[in-house]
């Protein structure tokens, strides 16, 4: 270090002249034995050089006796502070240059801490006391490694230990923003803000804290590695429980109090009361039905609440609104009674019927039985909306019970009243298909007004399995008046009625024994079902679908069927392609019969015309008719006894 660059340090020098002194001292006390009597030599032969006495120095001084030098060294020794690396120790400053602090802390030689290390410290002057960390009392170089920052970083973990057992309140100063939250210096050392540890609600931006002298709670520390992290939210919270236990101790069910909205979800609204959280629950917000609480209230709305219910042991507070005004059912007007015509909104809809809000917290219901005079079932989520309007009778009404039924046909006259004038049996009318069951079409023909088409009215001609298969809902049919059922509401309809029955023009056409082309439509286990002329459908069973090369019928596949059975009163023609193949067999059967039995008859004549002109009988002769009555026999054995 340059002499030139070192501020003068009297104190500093002082040392060091000391020890600049210290051979001028020795060498007094070594002149010091040099005048003591001197010892008795004893000669020695002389060599070469045994003129040179090693034990006395260039200067003719002699050296130090072994007790002597013992003595001395522990009193130059005991001159200077003992030290460890790592220890902790006070120093003074006895020099600054432009880069670094000089400091004497008693050792044999002072140590040099960077300037950088006293950045904190405004003002520092040569003879301040500051405290270091020995970290090398001799490095590679032979100099004392100090380090102010090691000292305060040592110390200060010392204190965040210290004030993590006991949990007190420290200050410290934000000085950067990092991954996940943010540094915190205290006593002089960094620690880490997680972010959730800010405050008690979300915070997003963290650069608005860096600079910030802020209180904190240190609450981890890993000795390991020596890391400590704080928290502000903690501190909050402390002040908020010490706030929530003081309103508990004052609560009482009934008690209003004001709170404020700090959030919304769908069950229900959160309110801060002060240090203490609420439950405002979205079925004490209104004595009207809302599907929202947001469609009421607002975020940071302040309010009057009344307390409901709490639970010290859960510090749960459950909150209404609706209970600081009276229940609508208890101030309901009088014009509400029963036979007046009101308005509602549907704000509930049930499979047995629909609830309209007639004033907020006021209900009533239309069952499914008053919402049409027709007697036909009825799907009240298909008649109602959510929201929509409508006007309906008062039926009933009970206050006390806080119930009232509503009726929506009865703002209409009864048409059933007049049923026969309207829809007298005969009259053919256009309706609308309602609904369709496995049994039949609901047809409404006016609002009110209905009836059923069973399934078998639907066609003369073709047999459904399903209704739908003819109609669908939605669609309009022609249909007759069949029969009136006024005390049941009932109409009884027809389709096929509005033609004459087929049938019976039909039944010489399709005569038992008739051949007819037909195509298999259908086929089961059972037979198939066979399209014929004229719309007409027949059934052939299965046994009747043999073909002549022992094959069977298949679907789609088209041919000639005969018709062994023709019901008019049940609808029914079965039909049979095998009894056309089996009937042209016998045909040619007995036509092969027939002729051999005229082939008899004709020998016999003959013979008898021969034995009525024989006179005589020869042996010849009866050699011939011999032949002639073999010849008979064998066409009996093979065609049968002529007829």
């Amino acid at each position: 270090m340059s002499e030139n660059n070192i501020i003068n340090a009297p104190a500093g020098q002082a040392g060091e002249n000391a020890e600049a002194q210290e051979p001028t001292a020795v060498a007094a006390e070594v002149t010091a034995t040099t005048n003591e009597p001197a010892q008795t030599v004893v000669e020695q032969p002389q060599t070469a050089h045994d003129d040179f006495d090693w034990s006395i120095d260039k200067r003719n001084v002699a050296a130090y006796k072994k007790d002597e030098k013992e003595k001395y060294d522990k009193v130059y020794e005991n001159t200077f502070v003992t030290i460890t690396d790592g220890e902790l120790i006070k120093g003074s400053v006895v020099g600054m240059t432009k880069t670094d602090v000089v400091v004497n802390i008693g050792f044999k030689s002072d140590g040099l801490v960077s300037l950088n290390e006293f950045r904190d410290l405004q003002g520092m002057k040569i003879g301040d006391e500051v405290e270091v960390m020995v970290v090398e009392k001799e490095d590679r170089e032979g100099h004392l490694h100090l380090s102010r920052k090691q000292a305060r970083i040592t110390r200060a973990w010392e204190r965040i230990v210290e004030v993590h057992k006991t949990g007190e309140v420290v200050t410290g100063i934000v000085t950067s923003k990092t991954k996940g939250g943010l540094i915190v210096d205290v006593f002089g050392m960094e620690t880490f803000l997680p972010g959730s540890q800010i405050d008690v609600k979300p915070v997003t931006d963290y650069d608005q804290f860096v600079g910030k002298t802020m209180e904190f709670k240190v609450v981890k520390i890993n000795e390991a590695i020596k890391n400590a992290v704080v928290s502000h939210k903690a501190l909050i919270e402390s002040d908020i429980e010490a706030q929530r236990a003081e309103i508990m101790s004052k609560l009482e069910k009934g008690q209003v109090l004001e709170g404020t909205i700090k959030n919304i979800t769908d069950f229900g609204a959160f309110m801060d009361l002060g240090g203490l959280d609420g439950l405002l629950y979205i079925t004490d917000i209104s004595w009207g039905r809302i599907s929202h609480p947001s469609e009421v209230l607002k975020l940071d709305q302040k309010l009057q609440v009344v307390v409901l219910d709490f639970d010290d042991g859960k510090k749960r507070i459950s909150l209404g609104l609706k209970q600081l005004t009276p229940h609508p059912w208890d101030v309901l007007s009088e014009n509400i009674k029963e036979g007046e015509i009101v308005k509602g909104k549907v704000v509930n809809i049930e499979d047995y019927g629909a609830f309209l809000e007639i004033l907020p917290g006021v209900e009533g219901l239309v069952h499914v039985s008053e919402i049409t005079w027709a007697n036909t079932p009825i799907n009240a989520k298909e008649f109602f909306k959510l929201g929509d309007e409508h006007k309906a009778k008062i039926v009933t009404l009970d206050k006390a019970a806080r119930k009232m039924s509503l009726s929506i046909k009865q703002l209409s006259e009864d048409p059933w009243s007049t049923i026969e004038t309207k829809f007298p049996v005969g009259s053919k009318h256009t309706g609308l298909v309602k609904n369709i069951t496995p049994y039949g079409v609901f047809v409404e023909l006016s609002p009110g007004i209905g009836g059923m088409i069973h399934i078998s009215d639907l066609s003369w001609l073709k047999r459904f399995s399903h209704p739908s298969e003819y109609t669908k809902v939605g669609q309009n049919i022609e249909v007759i008046i069949l029969g009136i059922d006024k005390e049941n509401r009932k109409l009884q309809l027809g389709h096929k009625q509005l033609e004459e029955d087929p049938w019976n023009a039909l039944e010489q056409t399709f005569a038992v024994g008739s051949i007819h082309e037909g195509t298999v439509v259908r086929k089961d286990d059972k037979g198939a079902l066979v399209q014929l002329p004229y719309g007409l459908e027949g059934f052939a069973p299965n046994r009747h679908l043999a073909t002549e090369d022992g094959k069977q019928i298949g679907a789609d596949e088209t041919a000639q069927f005969m018709v062994i059975e023709f019901d008019r009163n049940e609808k029914r023609i079965v039909l049979s392609h095998t009894r056309i193949w089996e009937q042209a067999k016998a045909d040619e059967k007995e036509a092969a019969r027939k002729e051999e039995r005229a082939d008899a008859d004709k020998t016999r004549k003959a013979v008898k015309t021969i034995q009525s002109k024989v006179e005589k009988t020869t042996l010849g002769d009866l050699g011939t008719l011999a032949e002639i009555k073999e010849k008979l026999k064998q066409e009996e054995k093979q065609g049968g006894e002529p007829s």
